[in-house]
């Protein structure tokens, strides 16, 4: 999905007779952020980022027949009070106590967020009524999360630790929601490995690492709602 930028309307790249687009280029004008990237052109048209007109276009999928969409958005709105809450160790990427104290680009980038976290949320509740029996699972950072927030995305240097960070997390989310998810997935013949949820010396980057505190303290806390669960199961 991207946007005409000389008229405003959304554009699907592989509709009808939008179908000889190479997929590369309609990535690159469908992440075309204004103001950090340059329009890009197609024909005799110029397109932007389709985050202008709509946060998440979920109905195109679902209008093609899909019954199960996972969509992701790296993108909510900072919370510094929670972020303060957090211990230490769990946020490598320092916090300002107040955003405004981080300058424009920190203003511009909550104000950005805080736009289209917005509209995705009433986008998502317009999914459940319009497509019932449909599922849509949204995975999204926590809000306290400086890492995914005050980490620069154009440095080289931080995109791998950036991605180690994405994917403990995720898989963190994962088992988190497994009683949640587990239900949705079987619907759709989709099973959750939760061993290799748990598996808390897993890498994306390496076979194998040393757990630090955070991860630590993620198993043991997933051990603790393992044992709940087990409790409230025998006193039924």
């Amino acid at each position: 999905m991207a946007t005409d930028l000389d008229t405003g309307e959304s554009l699907a790249f592989g509709s009808e007779g939008h179908d000889d687009i190479p997929i590369s280029l309609a990535v690159q004008a469908s992440a075309a952020l204004p103001g950090l990237f340059p329009p890009v052109r197609i024909g005799e048209r110029y397109f932007v980022d389709g985050a202008l007109i709509k946060t998440l276009h979920a109905s195109v999928a679902l209008q093609a027949g899909a019954d199960l969409l996972i969509c992701i958005n790296p993108l909510v709105p900072f919370d510094s009070r929670l972020a303060a809450r957090r211990p230490r160790h769990e946020n490598r990427s320092p916090a300002p106590d107040h955003l405004v104290d981080g300058g424009l680009p920190v203003v511009l980038s909550q104000t950005f967020r805080a736009i289209i976290h917005s509209r995705m949320r009433t986008g998502m509740d317009r999914y459940r009524h319009e497509f019932e029996g449909r599922d849509v699972i949204l995975f999204e950072p926590t809000r306290d999360d400086t890492d995914m927030f005050f980490t620069n995305v154009f440095s080289y240097r931080g995109r791998s630790r950036l991605c180690e960070h994405a994917y403990q997390r995720t898989r963190s989310e994962l088992y988190r929601r497994r009683h949640e998810l587990r239900p949705i997935f079987e619907r759709h013949g989709i099973e959750l490995n939760l061993g290799v949820l748990k598996d808390h010396s897993r890498s994306l980057l390496s076979h194998k690492r040393r757990p630090d505190l955070a991860t630590s303290a993620s198993a043991l806390d997933s051990s603790l709602s393992d044992l709940e669960v087990w409790l409230q199961a025998q006193q039924i």
